[in-house]
């Protein structure tokens, strides 16, 4: 399935969606290059873009937005490792591949929200795409990971909570080491060298 079609048919009609991305063939590698790449571009880009129009240095703003986007595709894949190991203790199965696709197609709001980052007043808008992609994760769970309606809740927000701590603390690492670069640039710069 082409991309676009994918990210209509996920934001307009999910519940039909999951079963046919559930069955589908895939690894994590396709994922990334034929999906997530592609639109976590989105809000990296966008981000980048506003922060230079209301007056941000250039490469202030290009390091905001590389990791922006390093960051995004590190978190994907670590939230879909958690989800892979945590699917066993709520009967459920999946692989690798399974929880990536979870992970990435209910981030799909998310991304085409980014194009809010463009005017970075907006991007606190973006808070609706994550609610969102809260349903969509919700309905994915059953039939990407098989796992049983009883279980599809606690699983989530298990998930959830595990996914956002891991994610906050790899924002802090990221954000740490970029302002380290910019920081330690500027020094260079300043000194001559």
């Amino acid at each position: 399935m082409n991309l676009q079609t994918r990210v209509v048919n996920i934001l307009t009609k999910p519940a039909s969606e999951w079963p046919v991305i559930a069955a589908e063939p895939s690894d994590v590698s396709g994922l990334y290059r034929n999906y997530i790449a592609m639109l976590a571009a989105i809000p990296a880009v966008c981000t980048f873009l506003g922060l230079t129009v209301i007056g941000v240095p250039f490469s202030a703003a290009l390091v905001a937005g590389i990791m922006s986007y390093v960051s995004t595709l590190a978190s994907v894949y670590i939230a879909a490792l958690i989800i892979e190991k945590l699917a066993p203790n709520f009967d459920s199965s999946g692989d690798t591949a399974q929880a990536l696709k979870l992970v990435a197609y209910a981030s799909t709001p998310v991304w085409i929200a980014g194009v809010l980052h463009l005017v970075p007043l907006l991007g606190i808008l973006t808070i609706l795409a994550l609610l969102y992609a809260i349903y969509l994760f919700y309905l994915g769970v059953a039939p990407v990971m098989k796992t049983p309606h009883d279980k599809v809740l606690p699983y989530m927000v298990v998930s959830a909570v595990v996914v956002v701590v891991v994610t906050v603390c790899l924002q802090f690492l990221l954000t740490t080491l970029s302002g380290a670069a910019l920081f330690g640039g500027a020094a260079v710069g300043a000194s001559g060298f």
